[in-house]
């Protein structure tokens, strides 16, 4: 995890647009995956998407991915407190299970689209896609709002190696060591990181995350090609709060650990045909542990919950005469889950009876995309899912995009996308009782982007609207009748907005980026709780999520010495529920501004052929001014947090 400093720049407009780095040669077009699982040149992709360097992240300091994220229009990241606090995503005023998490391609969320970000680092990360509309024709369920996908690092050229060490407020060690090489025939990348942290509770609190991470690539012609993906990551958050934010436990954490495998293989039949085959596997076994802090303590409580998902994807790419791509492709998966929990108060054993199930899904999908007469893009698709528990469910996605004379680019996109329910809503059993008819909640949205590029490039202004349609959303019902199911398919809420972005690059040592989103989310038939402080209260809006945001990026670099950067983020004003008092009513909290100031300086820098030793130093000061505030109620996010580090690298 690397501590070297600087705050993220990305691209602010619905399109990638290409780093603003000095280069001796021409600037290559740049290239996105994600929205069309076929390499596609930025300006014919017809959504919303961000393209985050890897090694701008490493360059900055950039630790974890949640932090990246936070530069990223319309994507509201909320962390309950310090280090390794639950954190969630909410893209374009969706739930925090309508994003889809990739690492090189394969699904990392838990079955039914949760996933905590708490523990996703940058490091031996090539470049981070994030995706903005629904996505579920390629990617299946979760991909309701958004995609975000992690790309590893890959090696090529003389081998080379780094070694990070830094620390700072509260307590924080972090290292990290990572080396790479390779050629067009075989390459490697390897990586391993620790961070640890006390935490800004006097208490308990203490975060630990080790990650090891690496990928293999190996083309034995030019025909074909294998890669080989591995992450496996261990984390414990040490927390004296309970679910209102008041510290008092002296002994729970919560824990995970386990590996991400993928391996893609490929192969060119003819320069029109290819297929690739995705085979991926994610298991994930963690829970809480909470004992008795004393002999007067008569509360214990632990969980352990093993969730595994394994697939196989293939597709077959033809590439037709007039540049067109035509997606086919098949899928099959299948999700397990096996949970227990043990539960004692003074008033007896609250313990419920295990899970222990399996659900398949298999899925057929088509896709085209084309371009017709140079300046038209188009995007067209659809999937048919079929659900063990569910059944069958047909999604769609269609887009457009109009490059006119003068730098000027249109586009409109059209589509649906889905979440299957987790385990819990359909198996859970004791004192709520599952559903297996759950049908999964869906959406309907369309977008239309305008993006203007000027001054030959080195600026860009873009904006996009959105309105989306969130149904069937699935509520727990408190009062039904015992034995009977407590989870139904009975709401429905609305997100729609606008998303404006400005890009300045007035010379090649100097980025200014600007971003804008207003959001308004909508209850439009409420939950099982009819109180006007439910968590889907009619006509209220949906919890966390800012009307208004905005962030501001300014980056200064002097040659091969260093980086001086600042970000400023302004969250507005947003509905939370306060849980410490019953019946948990709704709340305004606060807009806040945080500023963050970093700055990197190559002690040694490279040599004319870059090599030898570097030696690098690097200072980093996230929320500068100490601002109170809050993300979620009760829980204070970090005062000023002071990181500073060096980092070796040996080779080009």
């Amino acid at each position: 995890m690397r501590l070297r400093t600087g705050l993220l720049l990305c691209s602010l407009a619905p399109a990638a647009l290409p780093a603003q780095e000095p280069t001796d040669t021409v600037t290559l077009r740049p290239v996105v995956v994600t929205a069309t699982r076929v390499p596609t040149p930025a300006d014919a992709v017809t959504a919303a998407v961000t393209v985050i360097s890897g090694a701008d992240l490493r360059a900055q300091g950039i630790r974890t991915v949640l932090d990246a994220l936070r530069g990223v229009p319309a994507a509201a990241v909320v962390q309950t407190g310090s280090f390794g606090g639950v954190t969630s995503l909410f893209l374009r005023g969706g739930q925090s299970k309508y994003v889809k998490v990739l690492v090189d391609g394969v699904p990392v969320n838990e079955p039914g689209g949760a996933f905590d970000f708490a523990h996703l680092t940058t490091d031996n990360v090539e470049r981070i896609e994030v995706l903005r509309g629904p996505a579920s024709v390629l990617y299946g369920s979760d991909a309701v709002t958004g995609v975000v996908q992690i790309f590893t690092r890959r090696g090529l050229g003389t081998a080379r190696a780094t070694a990070s060490v830094g620390g700072g407020t509260y307590r924080t060690l972090a290292w990290d060591a990572a080396a790479s090489g390779g050629s067009d025939a075989a390459s490697y990348a390897l990586s391993v990181s620790r961070f640890t942290s006390d935490g800004v509770y006097a208490f308990n609190n203490r975060y630990t995350n080790t990650v090891v991470s690496g990928l293999v690539r190996v083309a034995p012609d030019a025909r074909t090609d294998a890669t080989l993906s591995v992450r496996y990551g261990d984390d414990r958050y040490h927390f004296p709060t309970n679910g209102a934010g008041v510290p008092g436990d002296h002994n729970q954490f919560n824990y995970g650990s386990g590996p991400t495998l993928g391996l893609e293989i490929g192969h060119r039949f003819s320069p029109r045909l290819e297929t690739r085959l995705l085979l991926a596997a994610n298991e994930t076994e963690g829970g809480l542990d909470n004992r008795p802090d004393s002999a007067a303590d008569q509360n214990l409580f632990r969980s352990l919950d093993n969730l595994r998902r394994a697939s196989a994807d293939v597709r077959a790419n033809w590439y037709l005469p007039d540049g067109a791509v035509l997606t086919a492709g098949a899928a099959l998966e299948q999700e397990r889950d096996h949970s227990f929990n043990v539960c004692a108060t003074q008033f007896g054993d609250c313990s419920t009876p295990p899970i222990d199930t399996a659900r398949w899904n298999g899925a057929f999908y088509a896709q085209v995309v084309a371009t017709v007469a140079g300046r038209v893009s188009v995007t067209a698709g659809g999937r048919l899912e079929d659900n063990q528990r569910f059944g069958t469910y047909a999604t769609y996605r269609a887009g457009a995009a109009y490059r006119l004379p003068g730098g000027t680019r249109v586009r409109a996109t059209a589509g649906t996308g889905f979440r299957e329910p987790t385990f819990f809503e359909n198996y859970s059993t004791g004192y709520s009782v599952g559903n297996p008819d759950l049908r999964p909640e869906h959406s309907r949205s369309w977008e239309l982007g305008v993006e203007q590029s000027l001054a030959g490039g080195r600026a860009s202004v873009a904006a996009t609207f959105f309105d989306q349609r969130f149904l069937d959303m699935i509520d727990y019902d408190p009062g039904a009748a015992a034995g009977a199911p407590n989870y139904a398919n009975v709401a429905a809420a609305s997100a729609n907005g606008m998303e404006l972005g400005v890009r300045v690059a007035p010379v090649a040592a100097v980025s200014l980026a600007a971003s804008y989103t207003y959001l308004h989310t909508d209850v439009t038939n409420p939950g099982f709780d009819p109180s006007s402080g439910a968590a889907l209260a009619a006509g209220q809006p949906l919890l966390r999520r800012p009307e208004h945001s905005a962030r501001l990026d300014a980056r200064y670099r002097a040659a091969a010495r260093g980086t001086v950067s600042l970000g400023v983020t302004y969250v507005g004003k947003r509905v939370d529920q306060d849980f410490a008092t019953f019946p948990f009513p709704r709340v305004e909290l606060p807009d806040y501004t945080r500023v963050d100031l970093a700055g990197q300086l190559a002690v040694i820098p490279a040599g004319g052929r870059g090599q030898g030793a570097r030696v690098a130093l690097s200072a980093r000061v996230e929320n500068l001014f100490d601002h109170r505030y809050e993300e979620a109620r009760h829980f204070p996010a970090r005062g000023r947090t002071i990181l500073v580090g060096a980092e070796v690298a040996f080779g080009p």
